[in-house]
């Protein structure tokens, strides 16, 4: 079977397919697949209807998500793991990521096995554009003391701003790394600076929205996302400049104030990371949302 290589044109496509079922896993969005581009061979088929996406990297094959499909037919999974196969010399790579809690127990009785990957946390829109309470206090102690200390711009991202904010992700990005000598969490910076350029050059076309915070006319601050459903907008990136205290309480509320359309703010999991768990987790989310990762007993 042919797999083809995913480029912008297949947006309209693939947002049918997302579109016949509603999807709380912020992975279901055209914008959050395409922008792995940077790291992965994307491509995808449509078996029996089912639209399947395939992740490729030396690793191995895998599947990004669970196949798009108006109706669960049984043989799409087969055949794509018929497909994974064909490529993984190590059949225990072949797998099937973000499989949403809906869908757990169809896996399950289609005898794979289901393990637990990292939820995203489901944060109120009200809670973190207002920051009412006192389990806010912090945040709320942080932005005020930006507001009070810093003359800025909060501005819509343009795309003019792009050479900017890959300059601050940079910075960021070695200033992290500085601090830290995990290997894995270093090799995470290095995929996202790659990602994140892909996301900067294709912000217009795959619909992201976002806005840059300046000081003394330098960027120094910007959060970008999209949209995921009528109700949940996705952060897919908020990078601060780290010196500039209350900088992200500041615009992480900012957005969260101007995203007035949404119910809900679906912040992306954790990595499985302990510092960023602790920093999602302070935003008192509503829920995490539970994802999982389908595997078969070889």
């Amino acid at each position: 079977m042919k797999l083809n290589k995913l480029t912008l044109k297949d947006r309209q496509l693939f947002n049918r397919h997302l579109a016949f079922v509603r999807h709380e896993l912020a992975a279901f969005s055209f914008a959050n697949i395409y922008i792995w581009r940077a790291i992965f061979d994307i491509r995808w088929a449509l078996i029996e209807n089912g639209l399947c996406i395939f992740f490729r990297d030396q690793i191995g094959c895998f599947m990004y998500l669970p196949p798009l499909e108006r109706e669960r037919n049984p043989l799409v999974i087969r055949q794509a793991f018929k497909i994974m196969d064909g490529i993984n010399k190590n059949k225990d790579i072949s797998r099937i990521e973000n499989i949403g809690e809906e869908g757990l127990e169809y896996y399950r009785a289609l005898g794979y096995l289901c393990h637990h990957k990292y939820p995203d946390y489901l944060c109120s829109r009200n809670d973190l554009a207002f920051l009412k309470g006192n389990k806010f206090k912090s945040q709320r102690a942080s932005y005020n003391y930006f507001i009070k200390h810093y003359s800025f711009e909060a501005l819509e991202f343009n795309p003019k701003d792009r050479a900017g904010c890959l300059s601050l992700f940079n910075d960021w990005a070695e200033e992290r790394k500085a601090h830290c000598s995990e290997d894995i969490y270093c090799g995470m910076l290095e995929d996202n600076r790659k990602v994140i350029k892909e996301a900067l050059h294709d912000y217009k076309q795959l619909g992201l929205e976002g806005i840059i915070v300046k000081i003394d006319k330098q960027i120094k601050g910007f959060t970008l996302g999209y949209k995921l459903n009528n109700d949940t907008f996705c952060i897919l990136y908020e990078i601060t400049d780290l010196s500039v205290k209350g900088l992200a309480q500041f615009i992480f509320r900012r957005f969260s104030q101007e995203l007035k359309d949404y119910k809900y703010i679906n912040i992306m999991d954790d990595s499985g990371l302990d510092n960023l768990k602790k920093v999602k987790l302070s935003y008192k989310p509503r829920r995490l949302i539970p994802a999982y990762i389908a595997t078969r007993d070889v």
